[in-house]
């Protein structure tokens, strides 16, 4: 087995979102660990604060006819392909690590070219996800990069189980597929860090708050309230993040006198989410997608928090209902405030989810560290099959 490899890490992502944090996290504790990475990726994103939507790439995005934009990611393919048979010329890396990417199967060509394995993560079924959402204008191309990279990687990795059915569906052989759920720092999240106290008053209060880019059907509303209810004086909401949902929130807030016990920080940078998770008693992860790994959910989990949550696949793959979270039916806005409630009036309900939440990340070690470690070992593993 390699005790130390080169690993030529491949992806296409120019915004700083929770994409740019999976990326810097696994490239560190791959470093950590002593590995040597040669790393091959867009430079648009390189200058931008947390919350960059990628600058002119998605600005080029917005006012570029779908099927020519298509094109343009397809070609930009050919040009990533010849970054990466360079690097591998310069570099001889022991594996490819790729970032799987819509219109992109780069990595899969150089593996054919020049016989290094690929790792391929795989965080969406990224054809279904646009078409749905977006629109495809070139739908047969976009999913024939898809299934071809998927089928032709040496390993692929998805985040959750949900997603490793979805890959498997394609014609992917099962035996290639392991999951790796997303992971949280352990230092930054789970240290002891008492100087870490956000600059608000929140003394004598019940903090429920939401991380993230809110949208109306968060029905972040229906905690406002809450608030409004008898006897929930002792509750304040905290939103951490920004989104198009926040003006009618600040204005609601305002009109029913709740100024003081809402506070909104609008966009955060990532090295201060540790100390805006810290208040916080009940985490709010009101909507996700079927297939995800949410990154701020592992954080709640990570910082002690009583979590509600949907009753779904992807989401039981983490948590599970009374136990470590309060699981509510998926798309029920009354479902999700009476779970709010209960924990609102139930300290000790509280305590008991934020404890053993906090348990289920130690005792799965999901930790970015751990991932960093299974990649390699993964990879070890098909290299000395291959050379066996």
């Amino acid at each position: 087995m390699l005790a130390v490899v080169k690993i030529l890490y491949h992806h296409r992502v120019a915004s700083k979102d929770g994409q740019h944090v999976h990326i810097q996290e696994i490239i560190k504790s791959l470093q950590k660990q002593g590995h040597e990475l040669i790393l091959v990726a867009p430079r648009a994103g390189e200058n931008q604060a947390f919350g960059g939507d990628g600058g002119v790439i998605s600005t080029l995005k917005k006012v570029t006819p779908k099927f020519i934009y298509e094109i343009l990611e397809f070609g930009y393919a050919f040009i990533a392909a010849a970054k990466l048979l360079w690097a591998v010329r310069q570099h001889s890396p022991d594996f490819i690590y790729e970032r799987f990417n819509l219109f992109t199967p780069a990595g899969i060509w150089v593996k054919k070219i020049a016989g290094v394995p690929l790792v391929l993560e795989v965080n969406a079924p990224l054809y279904e996800e646009r078409n749905e959402h977006d629109g495809l204008g070139l739908k047969r191309l976009a999913k024939w990069t898809q299934a071809y990279t998927w089928r032709q990687a040496d390993v692929v990795l998805p985040v959750t189980r949900v997603l490793a059915q979805q890959i498997i569906a394609y014609g992917v052989t099962p035996s290639k597929v392991h999951v790796v759920h997303n992971g949280i720092n352990a230092e930054e999240f789970m240290g002891d860090r008492p100087s870490l106290k956000p600059p608000i008053d929140i003394s004598n209060r019940t903090v429920i708050g939401f991380v993230g880019f809110c949208r109306k059907w968060h029905g972040l509303d229906k905690i406002l309230e809450l608030l409004l209810q008898p006897g929930n004086e002792h509750l304040f909401f905290l939103l951490v993040g920004d989104g198009p949902a926040v003006p009618a929130l600040r204005e609601y807030g305002v009109e029913n006198g709740l100024s003081d016990r809402i506070h909104i920080t609008g966009v955060v940078q990532r090295k201060d989410m540790p100390m805006w998770l810290r208040p916080i008693d009940i985490a709010l992860q009101p909507a996700v997608v079927g297939y995800a790994s949410p990154l701020k959910l592992l954080e709640y989990m990570a910082t002690g928090k009583a979590i509600v949550a949907p009753d779904q696949p992807n989401i039981r793959e983490l948590l599970q209902h009374e136990h470590s979270a309060l699981l509510f039916q998926p798309d029920n806005q009354d479902d999700f405030i009476r779970a709010c409630n209960r924990l609102a009036s139930d300290r000790a309900l509280r305590e008991r989810l934020a404890e053993n939440a906090r348990h289920a990340i130690v005792e799965r070690r999901l930790f970015w560290d751990d991932n960093a470690a299974k990649i390699v070992t993964l990879a070890e593993t098909f290299i000395t099959h291959q050379r066996a």
